[in-house]
């Protein structure tokens, strides 16, 4: 059997956790100093023994799923000082292996990022402050935080176009007309830096990530 190159002893509750912790990481875009973790399903009854509390708190660290240092995390984190707590409770409707991790920088930004283990390592993020979103991690993706107004969304996907950039998979959410949107935007290869810092600069664009394949 070919599975994921990680550390176990789970794909599922161990490298998939790496992946949701990382994901979360890279959205705050800042050193986390404090990290509130609701486990639901399985992985609250199971988070223990398969290692989940480690990984997630390793991939929140930065590390990738075969980073021996996985099994000692909570030790790294106590030393760059990262506080954290995990909470056991059903989020309705949810994957049975979902976290909802909520994140403190140390510049004072948050974030709280919502996603599940699938299976097999993969995982899947599907909200964002509470906005429904669709992230991966097997593809460089951009998250535009916009302005729900006209023009916003060719303005990024023609900048795009522009620069070579080829989109894989688009998805939009908006809790209300007229109010604050988010593009979720999965592209085939690459994604220069300098592609991401000058989407920031556009007519009703509030924040842009850029979240590489992980």
């Amino acid at each position: 059997m070919i599975g994921p190159v990680m550390i176990g002893p789970s794909s599922s509750h161990t490298a998939g956790a790496v992946r949701l912790g990382y994901v979360a990481r890279k959205i705050l875009e800042e050193e986390p100093v404090r990290a509130e973790i609701q486990l639901s399903g399985s992985f609250a009854q199971t988070y223990r023994g398969h290692g989940t509390d480690k990984a997630l708190i390793a991939g929140i660290l930065g590390f990738p799923p075969d980073d021996a240092r996985i099994r000692d995390s909570l030790t790294h984190a106590a030393k760059r000082g990262l506080k954290w707590e995990f909470i056991c409770e059903n989020i309705p409707g949810a994957h049975p292996n979902t976290a909802r991790i909520t994140l403190a920088g140390a510049q004072g930004g948050g974030v709280t990022v919502q996603g599940a283990s699938v299976g097999g390592g993969n995982i899947l993020v599907d909200r964002l402050n509470g906005m429904a979103v669709h992230v991966t991690g097997r593809n460089n993706t951009l998250v535009v935080l916009h302005k729900d107004k006209p023009g916003a969304i060719a303005a990024v996907t023609n900048f795009m176009a522009y620069s070579g950039v080829n989109i894989g998979s688009f998805r939009l959410a908006r809790p209300e007309k007229g109010g604050t949107a988010v593009m979720t935007i999965e592209v085939d290869g690459d994604i220069p830096d300098i592609l991401a810092e000058n989407l920031r600069i556009l007519p009703n664009i509030i924040h842009v990530v850029l979240i590489r394949a992980v």
